[in-house]
């Protein structure tokens, strides 16, 4: 993967509050302060509080922010979980790279391309127009509070290496349809280039403690409980299917809901909105994942890089965490 150069932080993070949503609104003051994310980067609105929004709503929403957020936001907070979608696609992509609007007539269909993937500075909103959004969504304040603490905990953590490894665990699966990305799996072993993170390949149906899990990738409709073991402040974790990113699905329900990640200690996650069958390129490429993170950007930035086809995929997460992020120096 080419050399990621910058890092979106919290003076280039745009944040939007749902004043009509009481989780919103103490999620976005927790995070804004905690933060540190500057006023003129915080846009207040409302919206309804419900899965969908329409074309219409979605339209004053996008219109609002361009109008007033500043040039420099280059990626965006927002402080809910519903909603999430838009017709078909998920809100993050829409508000980060357009509304497809055709993706209904045929979800299963490829969908346009993302600039981002072959983009490897921190100004996207600069150069391509299109500004990578993350929802901080949790099934409860406490659980989101948390959330935010592990993103900011990790900050710097990795960067000097570890005496123990991170590890990446990649967990193949019995489910064929959902396993398509173990194509993509590197090897087991050290990621090449960085100090202290390690490729482990394992199976879901029999795996071993998880310890030190950074990255937990898999594909399944449902995974397992307990979700793997020791999670690192910003571990990132997803699984392969359909529907996960339905945020609104109760707990047990069906597919599993990637809120699940959350409650479990991961940092940042991600699950489509609508049917997007098994395309790899609606899902996070495990090898950009796992390289992107470790040259040192942000959860948003390294998953934003790892989907190339992101119009129905719901970004979750702190999207500030960044634990191969150099330590600042004082001038």
């Amino acid at each position: 993967m080419p050399k990621l150069y910058g890092r979106i932080t919290a003076a280039e993070l745009g944040l939007v509050i749902n004043t009509a949503d009481p989780y919103s609104v103490t999620i976005g003051e927790y995070y804004a302060r905690r933060r540190g994310i500057p006023d003129a980067n915080i846009v207040r609105v409302q919206l309804p509080q419900r899965a969908n929004l329409t074309r219409d709503e979605f339209t004053a929403l996008n219109d609002a922010l361009r109008s007033q957020l500043p040039e420099s936001v280059n990626g965006l907070a927002l402080a809910w979980v519903q909603p999430y979608a838009v017709d078909c696609n998920s809100l993050t992509s829409a508000l980060g790279q357009g509304l497809q609007p055709d993706v209904c007539a045929n979800s299963c269909a490829p969908t346009r391309p993302s600039p981002y993937v072959s983009y490897f500075g921190a100004r996207p909103w600069v150069v391509l127009g299109l500004r990578p959004a993350m929802q901080l969504a949790a099934r409860s304040v406490p659980a989101a509070m948390a959330m935010i603490e592990r993103g900011i905990a990790s900050d710097h953590f990795l960067a000097g290496g570890a005496a123990q490894p991170a590890v990446a665990y990649l967990a193949a699966t019995p489910d064929a349809n959902r396993n398509v990305r173990e194509r993509l799996f590197p090897p087991a072993g050290p990621v090449p280039g960085v100090a202290g993170f390690e490729v482990a390949r394992v199976r879901s149906d029999a795996l071993p403690p998880l310890r030190r899990t950074l990255v937990y990738q898999t594909g399944l409709a449902r995974v397992p409980a307990p979700l793997g073991g020791e999670w690192l402040p910003g571990a990132l974790a997803d699984h392969l299917t359909s529907f996960g990113g339905q945020l609104d699905r109760p707990a047990g329900e069906g597919q599993m809901n990637i809120l699940d990640w959350i409650d479990a200690g991961a940092t940042a996650t991600y699950g489509t909105a609508s049917e997007p069958c098994n395309h790899l390129q609606k899902f996070p490429h495990p090898q950009v994942l796992i390289q992107a993170y470790a040259q040192g950007v942000s959860a948003l930035e390294a998953y934003w890089h790892s989907v190339a086809w992101p119009a129905q995929g719901v970004f979750v997460g702190e999207p500030l965490a960044a634990p191969f992020a150099p330590v600042p120096t004082t001038p």
